[in-house]
This record gives C-alpha cells, sequence and structure tokens, in this order.
C-alpha cells in the first residue's frame, strides 16, 4: 500500500489519455485531477467521520506536486515539476480564455 497514491494518480492520467481526443482536454484532464486532489484534502479537514478522513489519508493524494516530491529526488524531481507548473500555466491560459470569450451580460 506504500504507492497507492502514485496508483491512484496515475489510473487517473491513463483515463484521461484514454478519454481525450484533443491536447486542450489533456491539459483540462490534468488540471482537474490536481484540484480535486486538492479539494478532496480541503474537505478531509472538515469531515468529522474518522472512517472518512483515513480513507483519503490513504488513497488521495494531497496533490500532483506532492506524489512528485514523494517519489523522486534530485534534477529529476525539477524537471517534473517544472512540466507541471507548464502544463497549470498552459490549464491557466485556456481557462483565462474561456473566461474572456464568454459574452458579457
Amino acid at each position: 500500500m506504500a504507492y497507492i497514491d502514485l496508483v491512484v494518480l496515475i489510473v487517473l492520467i491513463v483515463f484521461v489519455i484514454i478519454y481525450s481526443k484533443r491536447f486542450q482536454t489533456y491539459i483540462f484532464g490534468f488540471g482537474m485531477i490536481d484540484i480535486l486532489f486538492r479539494i478532496l484534502n480541503i474537505i478531509n479537514g472538515f469531515i468529522p467521520v474518522k472512517e472518512v478522513r483515513t480513507f483519503i489519508d490513504t488513497y488521495i493524494p494531497a496533490s500532483v506536486p506532492h506524489v512528485i516530491n514523494h517519489y523522486t529526488k534530485g534534477i529529476f524531481n525539477t524537471v517534473l515539476i517544472w512540466i507541471y507548473v507548464i502544463i497549470m500555466a498552459i490549464f491557466l491560459y485556456y481557462v483565462v480564455r474561456i473566461f474572456i470569450k464568454r459574452k458579457k451580460i
């Protein structure tokens, strides 16, 4: 059970890759995975049920950078974190572009 957070992340990324047909969908999927992990871990702090908190602590990683930092070290870690930053910057670009294109009320 030591690698369960890594397995969850890989399964979700593989699902996004299988489901996606365009580059933009890959970026949105990756961004949604990271946001989901962060939301679940914030909610985890407010849930009084011990079993649910234990489940989230055991099976859900805190974020994608948390998984990267946990399983890598050195230069490889730095490269993966920069790839993460680039992907999230592209995600932000797409979100802002969609926000700006929306019709004003």
